[in-house]
């Protein structure tokens, strides 16, 4: 029998999707262990069992001085180091909406040897909150374990989602590197800068990017809060179509890419030995 892949979702004050993304990995095949960040630090060998380490939407320390931006601050100055290491050894990361910010400012979708990020997550220019269904087009990237072409309708709720650069340079320099995961799309998937299909108006309609290594994933969406036939809201509607939320597939796969990634690890160690 397979044994299931251990994830750690990381919780810590302020974080409201946990609930959520323990449901999703499970559903999804994972075996999940829920820690609280300073346990995490404490105890950093941790990592050194799990296949996939996720942190969760919500509003990290009430996202006092900016979104995500204490946390990344606690990760930074803690986990770089053995998080770094856990995905040289094949691990996966993925931040959902403050858990997107939290990769951000801590650098770990970055090559530390790379010129720097040259992005950041910002305001909303709407100037509030935004929390409705958008739809998002999967673009081929670094992220091969999803399907490129794909479009997921997926929720959001976030105040601080818009992507912005410091120039041209290093927006074509993420698509150059196949970094861009993810677009805001309208439901045929064709693209569009309006804000009810871009809520947020990020630079390129850009939802999600990951690192070179395709491995940590970040986007603004919830796919979590997707997982069931009853999630969406038309769903009634859809009832004849589908059998369960289209996030969960997304999950799924995530799960199956850090399960197998972990299996390659493991058969090189014994090689090795």
């Amino acid at each position: 029998m397979k044994t299931a892949p251990l994830a750690i979702a990381v919780r810590t004050a302020g974080t409201n999707c946990d609930g959520e993304t323990v449901l999703a990995l499970e559903a999804a095949g994972a075996k999940v262990q829920l820690v609280h960040l300073h346990r995490l630090i404490e105890e950093q060998g941790l990592l050194g069992g799990a296949s996939l380490v996720v942190f969760p939407g919500g509003f990290s320390y009430g996202d006092d001085v900016a979104a995500g931006r204490i946390q990344g601050f606690e990760v930074r100055q803690h986990l770089e180091d053995p998080m770094r290491e856990f995905v040289a050894r094949g691990g996966f990361v993925l931040g959902v909406c403050n858990g997107f910010q939290v990769l951000v400012d801590t650098g770990l979708l970055e090559d530390p040897a790379g010129p720097g990020r040259g992005y950041a997550l910002t305001n909303n220019v709407s100037g509030h909150f935004e929390c409705r269904w958008v739809h998002l087009l999967n673009e081929p990237s670094r992220a091969t374990w999803l399907p490129a072409g794909r479009v997921w309708p997926v929720p959001i709720a976030h105040g601080e989602g818009r992507l912005a650069v410091q120039g041209p340079q290093v927006l074509e320099r993420l698509a150059a590197e196949r970094r861009i995961v993810f677009r805001y799309v309208r439901p045929d998937g064709s693209r569009s800068d309006d804000l009810e299909t871009c809520p947020n108006g990020s630079v390129d309609q850009i939802a999600g990017l990951c690192d070179l290594t395709g491995r940590v994933v970040g986007l603004m969406p919830h796919p979590e809060r997707n997982v069931t036939p009853w999630h969406h809201p038309r769903w009634t509607r859809l009832a004849s179509t589908r059998t369960e939320g289209e996030g969960l597939d997304f999950y799924r796969r995530m799960v199956a890419a850090a399960s197998q990634s972990a299996t390659v690890r493991s058969a090189r160690v014994s090689t090795n030995t």
